[in-house]
């Protein structure tokens, strides 16, 4: 059985997941965002790349550990929720996500081209790769 609506949804949940009081705040904590973006990446390689999937387990404590973060910094649950629920945010991480793909080879209109750079991450053992496998 997959678990991939499961862990496509907690990605989701993770980028739509981040207050009007915390939204400057949270955007300039470099290391949420940056985890943000690996969340971003690997929900989109997960969409459209059918040879990888998701480690379940493993992208579950990703995104634990991404919101652990953020509480230590001082953010509460709710402005947490707020940051990444807040459409400009989630297309602003959109952005990054494809100029990642771009410098990286790939395109977000191309699925190949994701399960390419997946596999490169995997291969790499990086931090989208440690949260994807191959089929």
């Amino acid at each position: 059985m997959r678990m991939i609506p499961t862990i496509a949804l907690s990605l989701t949940l993770i980028l739509t997941s981040f207050s009007a009081s915390a939204q400057s705040g949270l955007y300039h904590e470099k290391e949420v965002n940056n985890r943000l973006l690996v969340a971003a990446v690997v929900d989109k390689i997960n969409r459209e790349c059918k040879s990888l999937s998701v480690r379940f387990f493993k992208a579950r404590a990703f995104i634990r550990r991404t919101e652990e973060i953020a509480r230590s910094l001082g953010y509460s649950d709710q402005e947490i929720k707020t940051y990444t629920e807040d459409r400009d945010n989630r297309a602003e991480m959109r952005k990054r996500r494809d100029r990642y793909f771009e410098a990286n080879g790939a395109s977000s209109l191309d699925g190949e081209s994701l399960c390419v750079l997946g596999r490169s991450e995997i291969q790499k053992n990086s931090q989208i790769g440690a949260v994807l496998r191959a089929r």
